[in-house]
Parts: structure tokens; C-alpha cells; sequence
């Protein structure tokens, strides 16, 4: 029952009986409204479509309290304070940055020319601060890479590597300039030798970021500079020498996300050995990671998506539970609508775990 669930939904995503890749999918409202005629995603408690937040993948109270005092007045200077104290070199530092410039580049794709002015004036009245060149290199970055094909695309990256090195002057120690050159480096095609010389200077200061790997991670995918096998090489490398309490043994599952087929009509590919494996480290890394790891909630995200897919209702619930509200990361932000995109799984978990008997009340809590 609940596969034949699976497939009605896959049939209203695509229009066609394939699970392709979450890149590809397509109506995600429709077909939550077929999933949540079989399961009702409200008993549990579970946040309203309307009401989930696509700005981060998990909690922060603190961020968020600086970017709506930002919007709201166009005053920089809360965003400035929250980052002046952050450590340098944790990886909240990484997302409140990343945040930051995608609040500033969803703004000015609203407004065109007027969209996240903060930013512009930070930058401006504050030459010196670290913070803003990196909001500042990161915002350019992500520029950039929404459309590789535009005549300024070169351009964009050459000038965000120019603010990254702006950036790190500024905070010797911090890794983020570093790693938001990645970025720079997979837009620009880096020789491998110039990629693993700028991945030295990452690892030097955090060597065992989640962050960072994830961002590397893409430089040594098919899609852009490397291969599958170099992918999961620097996927598996990464875990194995990982140390306790990391989140680095979660890489290789986002290694098999971003190669699986366009196309799939075999039922067990999310039941095969290579996916399975990579969903129990992933499963491993948020048991032992400390509740708080910053970067938790994308693996926790991922994991939903892969545990519906391998029909393990249950434990797609157990991680739902923890990241309900937002949808912030990988894989919904690789379709137009987020939120239409983690409901549709969200319902599909629920719609699972009815159809083995499980109820609100045998969820456990």
C-alpha cells in the first residue's frame, strides 16, 4: 500500500512513473494535495506549508532576530554585531554568512537595484569588517552561479575572489573566506593542483568542517570538475578520518545524492548496499554529533528524502521531528517551491508510517 502511495505521488511530481532526481521535480503542491488525502501531516504537529521557513535548514533564533531587524529597518549594523560575535571558526559562522548573502541576493532578485542595499552600505561603512567581505564574497559567488551561462559570469567570480582574499586579510584564522572560495574556484574551473592547494589553506584552519566538505564536495562531482569515483573518494576519505562527534561520516550519502541517475525505474535502488551504507553513516553521524551541530539539521534533511524513497517510514519520521519548520538545504532547495517539495515527502513519511500501523500517539517523542 504504501509504495503504490509512493507512486501516485511520483506520477503527480513528474507526469511520468520515474523517481528523477529532486533537481528535476516538478508540482510539488499537487502532489502534496494527493499524499495528505491519504495522511493528514497537521495530527503530528507538523508545521503548515505556508508557515515553514526556506531561509535556514534548522533553528536560529539569534539569526533570525538580526536579518528581520535588517529588512526591516535596512540597517546593517545588527548583522554586523551577531557576526562580530561568532566565533571565527565555527561552523555557525559559515551558515549565518551563507544566510546573510541569501537574504541580500533573494532581495535584490525581488527588487532589482534596490534589493539588499544593507549589504552595499556595510560594505562601505565598514571597509575593515570581516563580516561583510565574506556576506559580501558569498552574495557574488551565488550571483554568479544562478545563471553560469550570463555574459558576466567570469566577471562576478573574479571579483568575489578578489573579496575573498579582502576577506581573509582581515581574519587570518577564519577558514570561511576560504571556503567561500570553493565556490569561486568550481565557477572559474580551478586546476585540480590550484583546488587542492586552496583546500589546504581550508583544512589548516578547520580541518574537519562539514561545511567546508560540502562545499568541496561539488568541485569533484561529475556535474562539474571531477567524477563519480573522485567524488566518493573525497567522501569516504573524509569520513573515514573523521573524528568523534563529527558529522563527516553524513559526506558520502551527499556523494551518492548528487550522482544518482536522471531517471530510475528500479524500486531497489534506495534499498542497494551503496545507499544503504551511506544512509546508516549519516544515521551514525547525527547520533553521535553534538544536538547542536549547526550544520545537523542539512543531514537530517537529506536523510528524510533518502529514508522515504528506501520506504523506511519510521525512521523518516524520528528525523522530521527534528527538523520540521524548515526547509532550508539540500534537496528541496534545488526546486522552484522548497516548501511544496518537503511537504510532499513529509506527507509521503506520514502516509508510510499510517500504512504500517503507526499513529500520532506511537510517535515517539
Amino acid at each position: 500500500m504504501e509504495y503504490l502511495i509512493f507512486l501516485i505521488a511520483i506520477v503527480m511530481i513528474g507526469g511520468l512513473l520515474v523517481v528523477p532526481a529532486v533537481r528535476r521535480m516538478r508540482g510539488g503542491g499537487e502532489a502534496m494535495r494527493g499524499a495528505t488525502r491519504a495522511a493528514d501531516p497537521g495530527a503530528y504537529g507538523f508545521v503548515p506549508q505556508e508557515r515553514l521557513d526556506v531561509r535556514l535548514p534548522g533553528p536560529d533564533r539569534e539569526l533570525i532576530d538580526a536579518l528581520e531587524e535588517v529588512q526591516r529597518t535596512q540597517d546593517w549594523q545588527p548583522a554586523a554585531r551577531l557576526l562580530a560575535l561568532t566565533d571565527a571558526g565555527s561552523e555557525l559562522r559559515w551558515q549565518r554568512v551563507q544566510t546573510l548573502a541569501g537574504a541580500a541576493a533573494f532581495e535584490l532578485a525581488q527588487a532589482p537595484g534596490q534589493g539588499g542595499m544593507w549589504l552595499r552600505t556595510w560594505r562601505v561603512a565598514a571597509p575593515k569588517d570581516p563580516g561583510a567581505a565574506a556576506v559580501h564574497a558569498e552574495f557574488l559567488v551565488r550571483q554568479a552561479l544562478r545563471d553560469p551561462s550570463s555574459d558576466d559570469f567570469r566577471m562576478i567570480l573574479e571579483e568575489a575572489r578578489t573579496v575573498c582574499g579582502e576577506a581573509a586579510l582581515l581574519a587570518p584564522g577564519d577558514p570561511v573566506p576560504y571556503i567561500i572560495e570553493l565556490g569561486v574556484a568550481r565557477g572559474l574551473a580551478y586546476r585540480q593542483a590550484d583546488f587542492e592547494e586552496l583546500w589546504s589553506k581550508v583544512t589548516e584552519r578547520s580541518p574537519h568542517h562539514m561545511g567546508a566538505h560540502l562545499a568541496a564536495l561539488h568541485y569533484w562531482c561529475e556535474k562539474w570538475h571531477g567524477s563519480q569515483e573522485l567524488a566518493d573518494a573525497f567522501a569516504h576519505a573524509a569520513a573515514a578520518s573523521a573524528p568523534a562527534k563529527s558529522l563527516l561520516p553524513a559526506l558520502p550519502l551527499f556523494a551518492v545524492f548528487e550522482h544518482l541517475p536522471e531517471a530510475n525505474l528500479v524500486r531497489t535502488l534506495y534499498q542497494s548496499a551503496v545507499v544503504t551504507r551511506a544512509i546508516e553513516g549519516a544515521l551514525f553521524a547525527v547520533r553521535e554529533a553534538p544536538a547542536d551541530h549547526p550544520v545537523q539539521p542539512h543531514v537530517r534533511h537529506l536523510l528524510v528524502w533518502f529514508l522515504v524513497r528506501a520506504e523506511r517510514y519510521a525512521e523518516a519520521m524520528e528525523q522530521l521531528r527534528h527538523v520540521d519548520g524548515h526547509v532550508g538545504a539540500v534537496p528541496w532547495s534545488y526546486g522552484a517551491d522548497p516548501a511544496a517539495e518537503y511537504t510532499v515527502y513529509r506527507a509521503l513519511a506520514v502516509a508510510g508510517w499510517e500504512g504500517h500501523g503507526g499513529t500520532p500517539a506511537t510517535l515517539p517523542h
